[in-house]
């Protein structure tokens, strides 16, 4: 590392910060937004209050997320986030005022969000010219809640088992007619039963049948 010239008489010291002061890795091209709607929004919000309750140990507050970081979620998700177009791009001070934080916890809780898979972003900054000269200036991040296949360390519910027919009011379907005959001993009641159903041609021919022994026995 070369060692900066001392400062002569008269002339101020060279400037040892960037021409243009915006953070590393700063992208000025567009960011594309991935529209989430309103109901998936809402899913990954319980999900995450799911996350944090069953994250939660004995003598600690709250769970693997954190109080300070689920405000600062439920702002994003809800007072920020534009569901159709997926656009989530408020500042520190927009995010601090609605999540009822200070900056620097906002700063703290979007690291942690980032750390276990729930939130993402990008930096940005913006072209442009002043006084004749080329710059750059930061803009907001542009902001991503990630799905919860992607969260770390977070196992999703076991789906309940489906409730039995009965449950709904369903009532199990009725033996077709052979399968009626089949259950009685005398042949005239055997008959009437195939007889009963119309609709089942193996039911009609068995009736027939039945007719006729009883025909020639009698």
């Amino acid at each position: 590392m070369s060692t900066p010239l001392p400062a002569l008489p008269g002339f101020a010291t060279p400037r040892t910060y960037a021409a243009w002061p915006v953070w590393s890795g700063s992208s000025a091209g567009p960011v594309r937004f991935q529209p989430m709607p309103k109901k998936s929004a809402v899913r990954l919000w319980h999900r995450a209050r799911e996350f944090d309750r069953t994250t939660h140990e004995p003598g600690r507050h709250g769970g693997k997320i954190g109080h300070a970081a689920l405000q600062v979620l439920h702002a994003l998700i809800f007072d920020f986030m534009n569901y159709r177009t997926g656009r989530l791009d408020p500042s520190y001070a927009a995010i601090a005022s609605k999540a009822g934080v200070c900056q620097r916890t906002v700063a703290k809780a979007l690291k942690h969000l980032q750390s276990l898979g729930i939130l993402n972003w990008v930096r940005r900054c913006a072209e442009s010219w002043r006084d004749g000269r080329f710059v750059l200036e930061q803009k907001t991040n542009a902001y991503a809640v990630l799905p919860e296949s992607q969260w770390r360390g977070y196992r999703p519910p076991q789906e309940p088992p489906a409730p039995y027919p009965e449950a709904w009011g369903a009532r199990p379907a009725l033996p077709d007619a052979v399968t009626l005959a089949a259950q009685e001993t005398s042949l005239a009641v055997r008959v009437q039963v195939l007889e009963s159903d119309h609709r089942d041609g193996l039911a009609a021919a068995l009736a027939r049948l039945g007719r006729a022994f009883m025909t020639r026995d009698s």
